[in-house]
């Protein structure tokens, strides 16, 4: 039987690793038991599931994990923390392979020793978005997930068209599949408690690719450029992408039937898609 660690106990572990929770790697442990169980069960974490944790830190999210009978692949940048984790993974019951450490930044991976299907993991505020956009960019078999992350970025993230907080991170996430809140967490739950809220978003990946990796690099610069000044109109704000010119922006979005005069709020992933194709299938970009 998995056991779950304490409070107490990670702090000790803490201390034993002189690790001290930095704001520049954006760590923040969970510490209460309820919370990670409550994750993996929002993931839908079954026994034999394949799982990727990034940032696994100093096991707790962890060990909830493998306590569903699950294989996990943990990436974890910190290298006392890479190396100090399977000794606490065995101390706490987990059968010898269930773990797979990997040593490495999560931003870097390009490998995932075996081919995970589910992500949970507790993210670091810092780099939470450009993260979780490399992995659904660079590993298609991740179908599904959860991770917890800073209330602003998952309201983002799981934003749709036309509201005030829906933005660049929304359309790229949307590219990928569905996302949506799936409740929030205490700040009281971590150590040290952040000033700031977080969230649960959960996601299920789209059955079939959007398009090809060139339309996804070219939609996403057209979603940058449409979200750096959101005030302007689409035929000022695309400029500089579709053509060096106001006029010549409007020209292409007439044509991939987008209104010159809306802003990027307005516009869905598949609006973006819609004006990168026509770009590309005029020898462009």
């Amino acid at each position: 039987m998995v056991t779950l660690l304490g409070p107490a106990e990670i702090r000790s572990l803490a201390a034993a690793l002189d690790v001290t929770p930095t704001k520049k790697l954006g760590q923040n442990f969970v510490v209460d038991a309820n919370t990670v169980r409550r994750i993996v069960s929002v993931a839908g974490v079954t026994e034999g599931d394949r799982v990727v944790e990034i940032g696994p830190g100093l096991g707790s999210l962890t060990l909830a994990i493998l306590e569903r009978g699950a294989r996990v692949t943990a990436v974890e940048i910190d290298h006392r923390l890479a190396q100090r984790l399977p000794a606490t993974a065995a101390e706490h019951g987990v059968p010898e392979g269930a773990l797979t450490v990997v040593d490495a930044d999560a931003l870097r991976v390009t490998e995932l020793p075996g081919d995970p299907s589910v992500l949970v993991a507790n993210l670091p505020y810092n780099v939470s978005v450009p993260v979780l956009l490399h992995f659904m960019q660079t590993f298609p078999g991740l179908r599904r997930g959860v991770v917890m992350v800073q209330a602003e970025v998952g309201e983002r993230l799981a934003a749709a068209p036309g509201g005030k907080v829906y933005g660049a991170p929304s359309a790229k996430a949307a590219w990928y599949g569905a996302w949506r809140l799936a409740g929030s967490v205490s700040r009281h739950v971590f150590w040290p408690v952040p000033n700031v809220d977080s969230v649960l978003v959960a996601f299920e990946r789209d059955a079939q690719p959007r398009g090809t990796e060139q339309e996804r690099a070219l939609t996403f610069r057209i979603v940058d450029a449409a979200f750096q000044q959101r005030r302007k109109m689409l035929r000022q704000a695309l400029a500089g992408v579709l053509g060096g010119s106001a006029g010549s922006a409007s020209e292409v979005l007439e044509a991939a039937r987008v209104a010159p005069t809306a802003r990027g709020e307005e516009l869905g992933i598949e609006d973006f898609l819609r004006v990168a194709r026509l770009v590309l299938s005029r020898g462009g970009a």
